[in-house]
């Protein structure tokens, strides 16, 4: 018996040991990436969208997920508005707090929660929609179509882990579907679909005159070498040349720019030129920071940048579930966070559907929605100049018309299978939101297509 007891000892501290050896082996960078992550995520799905805490680990965190994300642990104060998380609960423990109207924000390391309280009342509350039909209110009117229900009931055609659709034909909502949990008023995040709200932003400013897609010399740290030719129309184009590693996954650029720096424009704006400025496409959340940095630097007072969203776009658009996160240093993270509706995402998409007009009113340039959509040239015509995209998720245009979608379709698409698919010819905005990692495979180019041409008939 003292035999096996001995083997049953010896097989645990081998294991014991082969566990502690294999979490030395694992980059410091890479757990505390993830915990950033895993705070980041559960603190705005708890305190924007209202959902469980332990739902949004298991389901948006661990299950897509880095293999050490299974191994994140998080603890909930909700009366401090905070979340920590770290591998089993306390190795490279982060913070993420939720501020007033600003949403969730990681804290930089050795930063206590105060640091940021001072901009908690910097928002405004967004006024409550008019009680009218949408899009400038809530009560919405559904077709009933059977056409269009057999397609969004077919579970191929919305994908795996649809959260939400909604299609919207001539300005009304004509139909709309939502997975398990989720409804009309959750709050969905729209990672990279967010980059198009913020080349609006740059187009209300320069409708005020106080902003220039051609502005040069857009950082100080940039007028002493070749990135002060960099102007801000080849940042919206992904064409400026700056470095930047946008691949997911492991400790990048993106992720360490997301989940660690304190200044994410900081950290973007001291990448070198890797190419001659607008000669190579390069897709980077780092640059569109940049822009969110010089567009709240042409605002004016910071405090009024943070509201700037809220009082300019979105409250106008009806968009009153709108939050779109700051990083520590107060910038918003124009690439990634913006929270909304499936339906006030599709406000957004019908805007741009209007050439940048609501109820009538110009609220973009005359023309510059058009000049959104025109193809960067060194992008091969598949990126439009406003931080869009000319074709679907991971598809050409050939690719798309191919599947019934309409050439004159344009996208904003974001990770994990968020997009809005915006038709001007058929007056037609697509909504899909959920939880749908690449790795599956789904493209929402077949359920768009097939709406298409059921709509297209009327």
């Amino acid at each position: 018996m003292r035999a096996v007891i001995r083997s049953v000892a010896a097989a645990a501290l081998l294991c014991a040991a082969g566990t502690v050896g294999w979490f030395a082996m694992v980059p410091p960078e890479l757990i505390r990436v993830g915990a950033g992550y895993s705070a980041k995520i559960v603190c705005s799905n708890v305190f924007l969208a209202g959902r469980d805490p332990d739902q949004v680990l298991a389901d948006d965190v661990q299950a897509p997920g880095h293999p050490l994300l299974k191994l994140m642990q998080v603890k909930v104060d909700r009366e401090a508005r905070m979340v920590r998380a770290g591998l089993f609960g306390f190795w490279g423990a982060r913070t993420a707090i939720a501020r007033g109207g600003l949403g969730c924000t990681v804290l930089p390391e050795g930063i206590v929660p105060a640091a940021l309280a001072d901009r908690q009342a910097a928002m405004p509350v967004p006024a409550a929609p008019s009680p009218v039909l949408w899009p400038e209110g809530e009560q919405v009117e559904v077709s009933g179509d059977q056409a269009l229900a057999k397609i969004l009931d077919d579970l191929a055609m919305t994908g795996p882990g649809m959260r939400a659709v909604v299609v919207v034909r001539d300005g009304r909502i004509v139909a709309e579907r939502y997975g398990e949990g989720f409804s009309a008023g959750t709050r969905l995040l729209g990672w990279s679909m967010t980059k198009t709200v913020t080349a609006a932003l740059v187009g209300m400013l320069v409708r005020e005159g106080k902003l220039s897609v051609d502005k040069k010399q857009l950082f100080q740290a940039w007028r002493a070498d070749g990135r002060a030719d960099i102007t801000l129309a080849e940042l919206m184009g992904m064409s400026s040349g700056l470095a930047f590693n946008e691949d997911y996954g492991d400790v990048t650029d993106v992720t360490r720019m997301l989940f660690l720096e304190k200044d994410m424009a900081g950290f973007a704006a001291a990448k070198p030129l890797t190419a001659p400025v607008d000669t190579a496409f390069s897709y980077s959340s780092g640059t569109t920071l940049l822009i969110s940095r010089v567009w709240q630097e042409a605002v004016g007072d910071p405090q009024a940048a943070l509201a700037w969203p809220s009082e300019k776009l979105f409250g106008p658009l009806g968009m009153a579930s709108a939050v779109l996160e700051p990083d520590a240093a107060g910038t918003l993270v124009g690439s990634s966070y913006l929270y909304a509706t499936a339906r006030d995402w599709a406000r957004f998409g019908q805007f741009l559907l209007q050439d940048g007009e609501w109820n009538g009113e110009p609220v973009l340039p005359a023309g510059y929605a058009a000049w959104m959509r025109e193809p960067v040239a060194a992008s091969d015509g598949s990126y439009g100049r406003g931080q869009l995209w000319l074709r679907g998720p991971r598809s050409t245009k050939a690719q798309d018309v191919a599947l019934g979608v309409p050439g004159d379709t344009f996208w904003l698409i974001g990770h994990d299978g968020q997009s809005t698919a915006i038709i001007p010819s058929l007056r037609l905005v697509v909504v899909r939101m959920g939880l749908t990692p690449e790795r599956l495979g789904y493209k929402p180019q077949a359920m768009v297509g097939a709406l298409a041409k059921v709509l297209g008939q009327d």
